[in-house]
């Protein structure tokens, strides 16, 4: 049901609310009913690019803080995108600007957290608020409407979903919107986003809809096909024959039967998991085939680059990898493929080849038709590659007035834009100061580029949601065009036919998610119950209790429990330093075979002892944080975010974590307790590449902290790599031997939290010891000190030390007792006798 603020919005040419400039917003009815809807409940709003999903967000917040009270959080996924919501709101809302802030990597943290207490409107990408929350510098509880743009990236590890667990459990009031065009390529994957967001309404509007409409052109959709000269397709064919020649190499292995070079990712996936097994068993066989398919992925790179992109780009690549060859610690993949013969010719070739690719003369024949004969104003071309988006940007300056527009990482040979450099050059594009915009994909996503007569795909991408993000910058205000360029008998067309096919499926479940939303907001709320039962609910509930919160069961769960591709190495990432990275599949831990884990064996007795007091524990061998005003708390270096064990560790009662760029350690668990954390993949780099570092991290941990730890994280330690297991014991002797370390195993980053929260509760609840990020190793007592003295002496070790000043009372008459008052000691016989008098009697000859 619509609010009074809902029915004012309702009339007139502008929409009238309190705090919304007058004059200023457009009316737009569609916007105001998906305001209404999302006004009442955790909503997803599924709207076409362009048509103004940010708006409707605006509408519920200014309700919110007009009704409710509190402040507002607009998260969005690139620093671009986050100034420019917070300028359209700061002109939008009639609230002072300095009531709106902003919070991106570029604010300091302490900074942050001042401001975020002030502030009635924080915007910010969704890094910088995971970072402050793991750090405890803010409270999600006064926050009573949390926006979340670009929505469907709410996948796998990527911070909206760590965001939006921590808001329903901490806020007050909470209430979400979660805002896409294309929020996912199917009904399942849309109800991902919405349950890991604890959405449980769905509105959608689509270009169907009649007050819709009238908003929107047609946008034509043209594939032009690009035939490749003879000498590309010869530079493509040498390359192929290498790929042609490992795949023999791999078939004689009896690892595959494909011996055609158009092998694709998922018959490699498969190849992989055969050499995998191989490894396990500890064959050489496995290891050998692994160093071939890592050729194949960077041959098939090369051949995207000179089919697809031009011949430049291939030798920029070339160029890295003959780089890579002849650094220190290369792969034998990379030394063989740059000396292998074929591909020497190849590189040749590709120096010889005086164009770039025939897809440059189309994009400028393209460009010229739309910006001269047809008189348009403006074009933007996407590419997939910072390198063909580098080349193309010189290209066409010799016709066009041209800018490039990346993220802002740098990568080798190329720089990123800062974030100012990124917002001048858009309002450079939009008041017409240049015609042609070169971009890469940080200006698909919910960036208000400006309204262009002709959008030119340089290659298809292989994804409906993208493909729909990229065409949404034309056709808003007038007809639109978008041009796509394929590469005959090459992956562009492959590419093109899945994203065309998944756009079409998407269409098909927009429109069916709208005439069947009913249905869907009741497997979210089945979803929703489920989760309440299992958290230890009784029975069913009914959505939001009072109407307003918005929260649905998900946030009533909550509280009952207590409770982020490109081709080669140049794929540009818009600088929203949110690229999400795999790891290997890795086999369960050897556990030696007495059944323990690093978790058990590290507690010992100590848990068996707690476990009758500890009644309330889980039963996995982790002990109960003890009651207390102030919890355990576990100091997290800023670098270990890449991990989810900061996070994880944050959501867990009676735990406060907090950030800080440490000196010492990835983790610090009390004054003596460092933990310097190794994956697997690490642990044996530093075995194999000749890196010494971890072994300087340690000695500068022991220097600190009188109870150094070492957690090595992930599979089968001995039989992931071809690594001698000589090798790994002599590290980890020397780990613990010479440094003094304790050396624990983990089987994933799971583990490995419930193992740093078993540590930090001994410490700190136990041993009643405060966490010191400087470390504070204690001084030794006088008689550990007597004990220490005598040990060294011709090396007899502690236990012979106490029974030395056992029997002669003080260091000083151990060092002057003779032979035969040290024979009387117990444990002392000749030999050890006649080396502590060398030691001490003898004279001093450096």
């Amino acid at each position: 049901m619509a609010t009074a603020d809902a029915d004012a919005d309702a009339g007139g040419e502008y929409v009238e609310h309190p705090l919304v400039t007058d004059e200023l917003l457009e009316n737009r009815r569609y916007q105001v009913e998906l305001a209404d809807v999302a006004e009442h409940g955790d909503t997803l709003v599924c709207l076409p690019t362009g048509l103004g999903k940010t708006t409707v967000s605006l509408l519920v917040t200014a309700r919110r803080l007009a009704t409710v009270g509190g402040k507002s959080l607009l998260l969005a996924p690139t620093k671009p995108l986050v100034q420019q919501h917070a300028e359209f709101y700061r002109e939008a809302l009639s609230i002072p600007d300095d009531d709106i802030v902003v919070f991106t990597g570029e604010v300091r943290p302490d900074d942050r957290a001042d401001l975020f207490t002030d502030a009635r409107i924080v915007i910010a990408t969704p890094q910088v608020v995971e970072n402050d929350l793991v750090g405890n510098r803010i409270d999600l509880g006064p926050v009573t409407h949390c926006t979340f743009d670009e929505c469907h990236r709410a996948t796998g590890d990527y911070a909206y979903n760590y965001i939006a667990d921590r808001y329903h459990a901490d806020a007050g009031n909470p209430l979400v919107t979660g805002m896409s065009a294309s929020p996912g390529d199917d009904e399942e994957a849309i109800l991902d986003v919405c349950e890991n967001l604890g959405l449980s309404e769905v509105a959608v509007m689509t270009e169907d809809d009649a007050d819709v409409a009238e908003y929107t052109h047609d946008t034509s959709v043209e594939w032009k096909r690009i035939e490749l000269p003879e000498v590309v397709i010869e530079i493509r064919d040498a390359i192929n024959e290498v790929v042609a020649d490992r795949l023999a190499e791999l078939k004689e292995l009896g690892i595959t039967n494909k011996s055609s070079p158009d092998v694709s990712e998922r018959e490699i996936q498969g190849m992989q998991a055969e050499l995998r097994k191989l490894m396990d068993n500890d064959q050489s066989e496995g290891y050998q085939g692994m160093s071939f398919l890592a050729e194949i992925r960077k041959l098939r790179t090369a051949v995207t680059y000179v089919e697809t992109q031009s011949v430049e780009s291939l030798r920029r690549y070339f160029e890295r990898l003959k780089e890579a060859a002849r650094s220190s610690g290369a792969s034998k993949a990379d030394q063989r493929l740059v000396s292998e013969p074929k591909i020497r010719e190849a590189i040749r070739k590709a120096r010889d080849y005086d164009d770039l690719h025939p897809k440059f003369r189309r994009t400028r024949m393209l460009l010229a038709e739309t910006l001269g004969i047809e008189n348009g104003e403006r074009v933007i071309v996407f590419t997939e590659s910072r390198d063909t988006a580098e080349t193309l940007v010189d290209f066409l300056s010799e016709h066009f007035r041209t800018q490039k527009f990346v993220g802002q990482s740098d990568t080798e040979g190329s720089e990123g834009m800062t974030q100012t450099e990124q917002q001048e050059t858009l309002d450079r594009f939009r008041s017409g100061e240049f015609e042609v915009l070169v971009s890469t994909s940080v200006a698909e996503e919910g960036l208000d580029v400006p309204e262009v007569d002709l959008v030119l795909f340089y290659e298809p991408v292989p994804t409906a949601i993208r493909a729909i993000q990229r065409k949404g910058r034309t056709g808003r205000q007038a007809e639109g065009r978008v041009v796509v360029l394929l590469a005959e008998d090459t992956r562009d067309e492959a590419y093109f036919w899945k994203a065309r096919n998944d756009q079409k499926r998407m269409k098909h479940e927009l429109d069916d998610l709208k005439s069947a939303a009913g249905e869907l907001e009741a497997r979210l709320d089945q979803t929703g119950l489920d989760e309440y039962e299992d958290a230890g609910g009784t029975g069913a509930t009914d959505g939001a209790t009072d109407g307003s919160s918005g929260s649905g069961e998900a946030s009533e769960s909550a509280e009952s429990a207590g409770a982020p591709a490109e081709t080669g190495g140049q794929r540009d990432s818009g600088g929203s330093g949110d690229d999400e990275s795999g790891s290997d599949d890795a086999a369960a831990p050897d556990d030696g075979g007495d059944g323990q884990t690093g978790l058990d064996a590290f507690a010992g007795e100590d848990v068996a002892a707690t476990e009758t007091d500890a009644s309330e524990a889980e039963l996995d061998g982790t002990v109960a944080a003890a009651d207390g005003d102030d919890g355990i708390e576990i100091v997290a270096d800023q670098r270990e975010l890449d991990s989810t064990i900061a996070r994880d560790l944050s959501t867990r009662e009676g735990i406060e974590t907090r950030l800080e760029t440490l000196a010492v350690g990835d983790y610090v668990l009390s004054d003596r307790v460092v933990v310097e954390r190794k994956t697997v993949a690490d642990f044996l780099d530093t075995l194999t590449g000749g890196d010494r570092s971890m072994f300087e991290q340690v000695g500068n941990a022991t220097r600190h902290y009188a109870r150094p730890v070492v957690v090595i994280e992930g599979g089968d330690l001995y039989g992931s790599r071809n690594v001698h297991r000589k090798a790994i014991n002599g590290a980890l002797a020397s780990l613990a031997v010479d440094f003094g370390a304790s050396v624990m195993h983990t089987a994933d980053e799971g583990e490995t939290a419930d193992l740093l929260e078993v540590i930090a509760g001994r410490e700190q609840d136990d041993g009643d010891r405060e966490v010191s990020v400087h470390g504070e190793k204690q001084s030794k007592t006088l008689p550990e000190q007597q004990e220490y003295v005598v040990a060294s002496v011709a090396e007899v070790g502690p236990v012979t030390a106490r029974s030395l000043l056992d029997h002669f009372g003080s260091v000083e008459a151990v060092m002057t007792a003779t032979r035969d008052d040290l024979l009387e000691v117990d444990g002392i016989g000749d030999v050890t006798a006649e080396r502590i008098r060398d030691v001490v009697g003898a004279d001093y000859e450096p």
